[in-house]
């Protein structure tokens, strides 16, 4: 097969045999949306995390978690292509897989870095009418965006300690686009949050995200707790932070937050 030179996210130089016919797929956005680009045959590993599709989970090969990967399984599959992330997947482990396999990576803080990523993908896979298709759907989607009021809100992804999405992250693009105030616009990335600091902020709106912690019902009255003037919700952080296909239920998902 011909090789194949392109620039990832990274503006790293990937050279690798084309069209791939064995990849390992390092990301569970990008897995579904490999997924939709139409790629049954030719992805053979994926997370543990990877949960759609749901069929996905038995038919391919685990290669372990994304910041925990099982480079013994990995080698066994023999991959042609891996596809992942600067932020979800871990640098030591990124390194070692780049010295024996061409490792295309993601690095995605906006909806623009997400359409980019969902078309170079397809050019990836030769898979270039798809992903445009995709593109299209996700545009569209976003045209029926309705904007809330700009109410502040505060978007955290763990406790123990408290951790909440700030400027420079994918969440944060995803609360601008429906009006929102990320109270942590000041700060970049994850910070970590003291009880005190949320009662500073004191946000119209606390979201509690369904991953990567998994916040529960039990969890809204201990933040009330801490902050009473806030509206504690549960969110679906998939809708949040899942920058590939699934980009396209988003909006219908966002017009549906009671705020």
């Amino acid at each position: 097969m011909p090789v194949k030179s392109v620039l990832d996210q990274l503006r790293d130089q990937i050279n690798f045999e084309f069209p791939p016919k064995r990849i390992v797929s390092l990301v569970p956005s990008q897995t579904e949306l490999l997924a939709d680009l139409g790629l049954e045959k030719e992805v053979i590993g994926i997370t543990k995390f990877c949960v759609h599709p749901p069929s996905w989970r038995t038919s391919k090969t685990i290669i372990g978690g994304t910041k925990n990967f099982r480079f013994d399984t990995i080698n066994y599959l023999k991959p042609d292509l891996i596809i992942g992330n600067k932020e979800e997947n871990y640098q030591e482990g990124i390194h070692k897989l780049k010295q024996r396999y061409p490792v295309w990576m993601s690095d995605v803080s906006s909806y623009s870095d997400a359409i980019d990523m969902i078309t170079s993908l397809g050019e990836l896979t030769d898979r270039v009418s798809s992903a445009r298709q995709i593109n299209e759907r996700i545009s569209r989607a976003f045209d029926g965006l309705v904007y809330k009021r700009s109410a502040s809100v505060l978007y955290l992804i763990w406790q123990k300690p408290w951790m909440a999405a700030a400027n420079g992250t994918f969440i944060h693009a995803m609360l601008e686009s429906i009006g929102l105030r990320n109270c942590l616009a000041g700060k970049q990335r994850y910070p970590e949050l003291s009880q005190e600091e949320i009662r500073f902020y004191a946000p119209e709106y606390i979201f509690l995200s369904s991953e990567p912690y998994p916040f529960r019902e039990e969890h809204i009255e201990g933040l009330k707790a801490i902050s009473p003037a806030s509206n504690v919700i549960l969110v679906d952080g998939e809708m949040f932070s899942w920058y590939g296909s699934r980009l396209a239920l988003a909006p219908h998902y966002f017009n549906s937050l009671p705020l």
